[in-house]
């Protein structure tokens, strides 16, 4: 895919190890940071970093377990940036960056989410910053992107908020051009999280006893993509898409060929590299008109995915998958943290 179609691959972590075997193996140019993935790294290369911790700790000596959890984040981002930054020299700046996310717990905040935003993109030259699709995250999206700052909205699921961030990062590149500040370097995108609407939907058919054809909420986040892609095309749109929340193989197949960024964890690129499923172009072949139906038909969470007004911008933070994400998010952030205290402040039953 990396060597015969437009479609980039990034790595869905920062782990050393994985990234770099992935851009050897099989031509990854980017990835992507954050308190979950953090969590995951760290169980597989607390070699790597369990000095580190002890030694934030002694250097930072007022800073709280949030503050030296996110210190983490941050030089774990930085490291894993190192190994990008020929690929992101190369391309001026559309690859070779790493994704660093904003704190969940800051997606009603704007202004919150702006200083982070500017905070994380002044780490490395290749950072790229990730920002909530809330109605919060829409407007950071604008003004960080005016700041010179490469965003990749995340806890996006639909084409409403594909089209919001497209338009939020639109506005912001017209105001930096406006006021002659270079835009060349930029490389924004919109991650579409494709397995997590369709994880939400089985959950609604769960809670409602709705009865449908298994095979259609395999779908449901394909159809989202290709539409808004399509859309994308016809506007114009200075950014590309991103497909994470890798459930199957279509989440990586039915994108190929597209101007777009797929985004799997290196154990999901190890599984499509040993499958029969062909490498072609298929980001243009809609979806079965059927299943679209149907999923229209059984499913009012989807047809505010998928139709262009769907959901109002005041919605995005209260539809279902989003909801979901952001509490995840909240607890690996809580959970990271509570790590840090572990560190800082040892539980004295634990250790007698």
């Amino acid at each position: 895919m990396t060597r015969t179609t437009p479609t980039v691959l990034w790595n869905d972590s920062c782990s050393l190890k994985e990234l770099g075997e992935s851009i050897e193996r099989n031509g990854a140019v980017g990835a992507t940071c954050n308190p979950v993935i953090v969590l995951e790294v760290l169980k597989k290369e607390m070699p790597l970093w369990k000095d580190r911790i002890p030694l934030l700790v002694r250097e930072l000596p007022q800073a709280s377990e949030d503050e030296i959890a996110w210190r983490l984040v941050e030089e774990m981002s930085k490291e894993a940036a190192k190994l990008l930054l020929p690929v992101f020299e190369k391309e001026k700046g559309r690859n070779g960056r790493l994704s660093i996310q904003t704190d969940p717990r800051l997606y009603r905040d704007p202004d919150a989410i702006l200083r982070q935003a500017l905070r994380f993109a002044s780490r490395a030259p290749n950072m790229i910053v990730k920002i909530p699709a809330t109605a919060a995250g829409i407007t950071a999206i604008e003004e960080a992107t005016f700041q010179g700052v490469s965003i990749n909205a995340t806890v996006s699921f639909t084409v409403p908020q594909a089209l919001a961030v497209a338009e939020a990062v639109e506005r912001g590149l017209v105001r930096r051009e406006r006021a002659g500040q270079d835009i060349s370097g930029m490389g924004p995108v919109c991650t579409l999280m494709v397995g997590r609407l369709d994880d939400w939907l089985r959950v609604v058919a769960e809670k409602k006893g709705i009865a449908a054809d298994p095979e259609i909420f395999d779908r449901a986040g394909v159809a989202v993509m290709k539409k808004a892609y399509r859309l994308y095309k016809e506007r114009g749109y200075r950014l590309r898409l991103l497909s994470a929340a890798f459930r199957n193989h279509r989440h990586w197949s039915e994108f190929i060929g597209g101007d777009v960024v797929i985004s799997p964890p290196f154990a999901w690129q190890e599984r499509f590299n040993g499958s029969d499923v062909k490498v072609e172009d298929r980001i243009q072949t809609p979806v079965d008109p059927a299943v679209v139906e149907q999923l229209e038909r059984k499913f009012v969470d989807f047809r505010r995915a998928y139709e262009e007004k769907g959901l109002a911008e005041e919605e995005f933070d209260s539809f279902g998958a989003t909801a979901r994400t952001l509490r995840q998010f909240i607890r690996a952030t809580a959970d990271l943290a509570a790590l840090v205290r572990d560190v800082m402040l040892p539980d004295p039953d634990i250790a007698r």
